[in-house]
């Protein structure tokens, strides 16, 4: 893959195009959109607010929007929480959610509607496989959500749920830690941080049962509108 004149990739197998192809989109949108603020981050929306799912990678934040997204929650992306600062919503990035490896079938069996398009063996991550977004989020793509909560979601083998309260001070650092362009952005970065950490309340999700995951979300998720709705 080759960006102006710039071959940024090693060479990689013929056999293995739309991983390589979805890696490339990534890496260019995190280093050239900077009129926005790129989250690493899964979001989703739902009754008009965002929920944001920033992570590290490993951390099963793409297993959990891809449950969400087939649960009822509109997908706005899987690797990109795009906070626009100039108009203070969350826009949409969307594209296909790359899953790798166990949480491939993990997703094929929590929904018979779950549409993937061929799985790629023997990439550097493993086995790839993307799953489609439904028509519901294509439609609806240029719509923004305004900001609600943020989940810091960590899966974790065995594990019993564990939903957390997070700080503000631990949240600023979660989410400004986690973007792409946040040093590039400046003041501006640092103001939409704060706005943020001001305006959602957050919580750290560990688990190792994604319905019992789901359903502790769906639990909390009435409270986050609540909270939006009375926002100025």
């Amino acid at each position: 893959m080759r960006c102006d004149g710039l071959f940024p990739f090693e060479p990689f197998p013929a056999d293995s195009p739309l991983p390589l192809l979805e890696w490339g989109c990534n890496w260019m949108i995190g280093r050239r959109l900077h009129d926005l603020l790129l989250f690493h981050a899964g979001a989703v929306e739902r009754d008009g607010v965002a929920l944001v799912l920033p992570a590290t990678p490993g951390s099963g934040k793409s297993t959990l929007t891809a449950a969400l997204a087939l649960r009822g929650w509109r997908l706005l992306s899987d690797e990109f929480g795009v906070f626009d600062p100039q108009v203070g919503m969350f826009r949409s990035m969307l594209k296909p959610i790359a899953l790798k490896n166990q949480s491939i079938d993990v997703i094929r069996q929590l929904s018979s509607e779950a549409f993937f398009g061929p799985a790629f063996p023997k990439t550097r991550k493993g086995t790839v496989a993307h799953l489609a977004p439904d028509a519901d989020a294509v439609d609806r793509r240029h719509i923004g959500a305004r900001p609600g909560a943020v989940v810091l979601p960590q899966w974790q083998a065995g594990s019993m749920t564990r939903w957390e309260p997070v700080l503000p001070h631990q949240l600023f650092s979660a989410l400004a830690f986690n973007a792409f362009n946040y040093n590039l952005l400046g003041e501006v970065g640092f103001r939409a941080v704060v706005s943020l950490v001001r305006q959602c309340p957050a919580w750290r999700l560990i688990y190792s049962d994604l319905e019992d995951a789901l359903r502790t979300l769906g639990r909390f998720w009435p409270e986050v509108t609540t909270r939006a709705a009375s926002a100025p």
